[in-house]
């Protein structure tokens, strides 16, 4: 399938993650509001939901992580849920939330997680952050949604194309993934709420530091490491 096409079960997986991304400031707003309700509703969910404290260690699981998993909530929350990454996801994995926190930036990756029985999923996790209404900086939430199928388990990221994509910055990766996830760079600027002369610059960076001179080639980078479903 060449980059710029998209099937129709693509688009209804970009659609169900752009659902649980709202879905998710609808629950940092009813957190605010109510602790006690926000669990009620986590736990009612169909999707897995989890959160952490500034300190990017990890205080909560709803129950379908819980139960996919296959683990109580004190053997997952701090590191704990790391254990059940794939040892060739691990890496990738960690780092990325760990340059989420530093930012404290929205992220969207994909890995392989255990679940209960002991086989791997590929999961696609969004992860954004939470203040409280003083502004001060609370941590993130994110949701996990089950794309094992989509995937076919046969997906590994390229481990040249990760360090490749991982010696951008954080503003250049965010750029890399709409203009893959097939934005122009205007709509990208709009996005991430930047001037288009910004954007287009960190467009430029990117095709530089990549060693590539078209969007073809900056959209399988980011389709080998991970960032994007092809």
């Amino acid at each position: 399938m060449s980059p710029g096409t998209e099937t129709e079960e693509t688009r209804a997986l970009r659609d169900r993650l752009t659902q649980v991304e709202t879905e998710l400031k609808r629950q940092i707003r009813l957190y605010q509001m109510s602790e006690s309700r926000f669990f009620l509703l986590a736990d009612a969910a169909p999707f897995m939901i989890w959160m952490s404290g500034p300190d990017a260690m990890c205080t909560y699981f709803n129950r379908a992580w819980l139960e996919f998993r296959g683990r109580e909530m004190s053997e997952e929350t701090g590191n704990g849920w790391a254990e059940g990454v794939h040892p060739d996801d691990r890496t990738f994995c960690i780092e990325t939330y760990m340059r989420a926190f530093a930012t404290r930036e929205p992220f969207r990756i994909q890995y392989r997680l255990q679940r209960a029985g002991g086989d791997y999923r590929w999961l696609e996790d969004v992860g954004i952050p939470r203040f409280d209404v003083d502004g001060s900086f609370m941590g993130f939430i994110g949701s996990a949604v089950d794309v094992n199928d989509r995937k076919c388990g046969v997906f590994t990221p390229d481990e040249e194309s990760v360090k490749m994509v991982f010696a951008l910055t954080e503003r250049e990766r965010q750029v890399l993934v709409l203009i893959a996830d097939g934005k122009s760079t205007k709509e990208a600027a709009v996005r991430l709420g930047i001037s288009y002369k910004t954007a287009d610059s960190h467009r430029s960076r990117i095709l530089e530091k990549l060693g590539v001179h078209e969007t073809a080639s900056m959209v399988r980078y980011a389709i080998r490491a991970g960032l994007i479903t092809p």
